[in-house]
């Protein structure tokens, strides 16, 4: 086991020497702000050396195991150092891919949105699958997911739906799935049996954290409330609670219903623009504003990032990695990792095989 690319022991353990000097010079507090972002850096190389250090001693002890067993021919060990190998196969491999999240907001919780494409009433029906698909694959991961905002549609399905999803490097793994899904199957919504296809879309940003400035005046927003048609209690739909928040000079519209009160719902709104902004804003320090809106396509045809087949066979393919596994019904319950896990190494450079 050698920790190589995509981190450096070396590097790593440099990188750290540095930053426990720097935390020792004088006026180092001086700058509350710096001083912070120093300390989060130090104590997630930290962590990441002290795993490593276990792993690296497990592996030591695995090996020392195998001899043993080699040498006095007990075969009946061998289940026992299979699994531990997989295990430590499996927890390497997550470190190295936790390397790959080093973007400034990676660590952060993650806004997606998702909306209804292509498709009518069967895009709405899709796009509540994704909604459970994300869901699920979040509690896989021990993160939290709130709701804040929901629009179901009267028939079926929803138009568009807002999650918070909470977890160290929710960001960093969800923003693998930006972009537009694709869904082939027999329509429950047709009486003739009819082979149907959706699309639904998601959008990931980043919750941005409270000392990040953001400039929002007062005089460029238009706020106003309105009856919710989303769950969340008995007398949700008897007020006029619902907020959306519209920032005038860029044109961002976000809305909010899901809480039981207006200023509930009013401060999750706040939330999510001030994220939305801090996203904008940070695009446009990066000169990537124009490549970007070039990526937003029509969520239709052509333009999907994955497609999900359940007739007349069962399939999930990444068009981006080329990926694909053939349970579909696994997927769409949360099983993501193959592909997000996949994007990311794909992203870096990292070639598989």
């Amino acid at each position: 086991m050698k920790w190589g690319s995509p981190f450096e022991a070396e590097a790593k353990l440099k990188e750290i020497a540095e930053l426990e000097a720097r935390m020792a010079e004088a006026g180092f507090w001086d700058d509350q702000q710096e001083a912070q972002a120093v300390i989060a850096r130090l104590n997630s190389l930290r962590k990441t050396a002290e795993t490593w250090s276990r792993l690296r001693r497990e592996w030591q002890e695995l090996m020392e195991l195998t001899e043993i067993a080699l040498l006095e021919d007990e075969q009946d060990m061998a289940p026992e150092i299979g699994r531990n190998l997989e295990s430590l196969r499996a927890q390497l491999a997550e470190l190295e891919l936790t390397q790959l999240l080093n973007g400034k907001y990676d660590r952060n919780n993650a806004i997606i949105t998702l909306h209804s494409g292509a498709g009518g009433l069967e895009a709405q029906d899709w796009a509540e699958m994704l909604l459970r698909m994300y869901t699920r694959w979040a509690e896989r991961k021990g993160f939290a997911v709130e709701v804040l905002d929901y629009l179901p549609d009267e028939e079926a399905g929803i138009k568009s739906a807002t999650l918070l999803v909470k977890g160290e490097y929710a960001f960093g793994y969800l923003k693998a799935e930006k972009g537009v899904h694709r869904l082939v199957r027999i329509s429950p919504f047709d009486s003739s049996g009819r082979r149907h296809t959706s699309f639904a879309s998601l959008d990931v940003i980043p919750e941005v954290p409270e000392d990040v400035e953001v400039e929002i005046k007062a005089e460029d927003l238009r706020i106003d409330t309105f009856r919710s048609s989303g769950a969340g209690g008995q007398h949700v739909n008897t007020t006029d609670s619902a907020v959306r928040i519209t920032h005038l000079p860029t044109g961002i519209v976000v809305t909010c219903q899901n809480e039981r009160s207006q200023h509930a719902n009013r401060l999750a709104a706040m939330k999510i623009l001030r994220a939305r902004l801090a996203d904008l804003q940070r695009r446009e320090q990066e000169e990537e504003l124009a490549r970007i809106r070039g990526e937003q396509r029509e969520i239709g045809w052509g333009s999907q990032i994955r497609s999900y087949v359940f007739h007349p066979y069962s399939l999930v393919k990444d068009h981006r990695t080329n990926v694909e596994v053939g349970n579909a019904g696994a997927v769409i319950d949360g099983d993501l990792d193959v592909f997000i896990d996949s994007w990311l190494r794909w992203q870096a450079g990292i070639r598989e095989g």
